[in-house]
């Protein structure tokens, strides 16, 4: 096993769910807000779950984000 790779291979993965993410996040509240299903004071809870099979991992993160 390289770390040095697995490092750089985590850190890429990491980086792409984050952008990803943030843009899933913000397309959906925008679509939200234009519908009238939210008012854009809201504040939303959130959670994102990490699940690696082969290797037994199943993390669920949860949190809230405000909208105003």
């Amino acid at each position: 096993m390289n770390e040095d790779t697995l490092n750089l291979d985590i850190r890429k993965f990491l980086k792409n769910v984050g952008i990803t993410s943030q843009r899933e996040i913000e397309h959906a509240v925008f679509k939200a807000v234009e519908s009238g299903k939210l008012n854009g004071s809201e504040t939303l809870d959130i959670k994102m779950t990490l699940e690696a099979p082969a290797i037994g991992i199943s993390h669920c993160i949860e949190g809230k984000i405000a909208l105003d």
